[in-house]
């Protein structure tokens, strides 16, 4: 099993799956895995399309943290010929191995994944203290705590597994769409995407956005960094900076997590206490079995302020124009007419746009930096008619 140049003299493990593999031809929920460690490196055997396969990986190609809901899992890193690959290890006596044999380049990182872990379970302890206080509360209280334990509970997953769970409903909704793979529009939302995220401090996403074909005036985003632009929002926007407005609304989306305690709070307390206290099964069923929800998911009014305010500060330092964001819902508000904003999910466009006016009011001056494109040629090429206002 383990290259015959690596081989040193081991404790014999389990000819049994002692991890979990992830990889972009597995499922989204991981393959079980058979992990051996040798002198250079690990062994690892899984099963792929029902036959047995072995990939052996050197030290030096290995990057390591720590992850999992209790924060006891050692999660290792490679490229790999089919792409990134993650092996979360758990055997206690499988990271001991690892820890002794690695090379000494190694043991900087591991102690320092070591550190966060440790710092996770002091966390998870005081997590633990304010779960028994909310359940300790009366029924008024309970309104109040619930929250605070969703929060709690999406603090926990892991950004990976997050990724993991918003792909699989990406994948799902991009089957039966008609995309736009090519072309001025997607170079147009490219540079848009990437002039925003590069403003983003330690970002922990890999934001991919998508035009999707339909005349739908909107944009929404998933868990892990997944966002859909429909060109109906591209046709209908009078300049690039209004559907920037609404790419960083909904980045900042992605950022606060916002579709993660949307589903958790769906799916009720009796589910976010589990998750809190490391049920691990919950979390993968809720993987499988919730994952297409997301599609369909709405954010509440307080999270749609969020969104809008943090992006407006991102359009900012990313020198975009942030008037096309005011402007946009100022040409919106002409849709809330004999709509009540108590009675919405969604704040108001005309009090979305007053707000933001009078946030970027107390904002410096800003002067803006123009978009390489021609935003005329990039509405024409979607079939929009050549004109200035749509």
């Amino acid at each position: 099993m383990i290259p015959h140049e690596w081989r040193e003299t081991l404790p014999r493990m389990s000819s049994s799956p002692n991890a979990l593999c992830f990889g972009h031809e597995f499922p989204t929920s991981g393959v079980p895995c058979l992990v051996q460690i040798g002198l250079q490196g690990l062994t690892v055997v899984f099963t792929s399309d029902g036959q047995e396969q072995q990939e052996d990986i050197p030290f030096t190609a290995l990057s390591i943290s720590v992850g999992g809901l209790d924060h006891d899992h050692l999660v290792l890193k490679w490229p790999s010929k089919q792409g990134e690959r993650l092996l979360y290890l758990k055997d206690a006596e499988l990271i001991r191995t690892f820890r002794r044999v690695a090379p000494p380049s190694v043991h900087i990182p591991f102690e320092q994944a070591a550190s966060v872990a440790r710092l996770a379970r002091w966390r998870r302890m005081g997590a633990w203290g304010v779960a028994f206080g909310i359940l300790l509360t009366g029924v008024a209280g309970l309104w109040w705590g619930s929250d605070l334990l969703v929060a709690l509970a999406v603090e926990r997953i892991p950004v990976e597994w997050e990724r993991k769970l918003g792909e699989a409903a990406y994948r799902e909704l991009l089957a039966r769409q008609d995309l736009v793979k090519e072309g001025p529009a997607v170079s147009a939302i490219q540079e848009m995407t990437r002039r925003l995220v590069e403003q983003i401090p330690h970002n922990p996403y890999k934001f991919e956005v998508t035009v999707v074909k339909s005349d739908v005036v909107n944009a929404f985003a998933l868990p892990g960094g997944y966002i859909v632009v429909f060109t109906g929002l591209m046709q209908n926007a009078a300049c690039a900076e209004e559907v920037a407005g609404v790419l960083g609304h909904e980045i900042h989306h992605v950022l606060q997590r916002h579709g993660l305690e949307r589903i958790v709070k769906r799916l009720g307390l009796v589910v976010a206490a589990s998750i809190l206290v490391g049920d691990q099964r919950g979390f993968a069923g809720l993987m499988k079995q919730f994952s297409v929800e997301f599609v369909g998911l709405t954010f509440d009014r307080e999270q749609e302020t969020r969104a809008d305010i943090a992006g407006l500060h991102l359009l900012y330092d990313a020198k975009i124009d942030p008037f096309g964001m005011i402007r946009f819902f100022e040409r919106l508000s002409a849709n809330d007419e004999g709509r009540m904003e108590w009675l919405s999910t969604h704040p108001m466009s005309r009090g979305r746009a007053e707000r933001l006016t009078a946030e970027l009011a107390a904002m410096p001056q800003l002067t803006p930096v123009p978009f390489t494109f021609d935003w005329a040629a990039v509405r024409e090429s979607l079939g929009a008619p050549p004109s200035a206002e749509p």
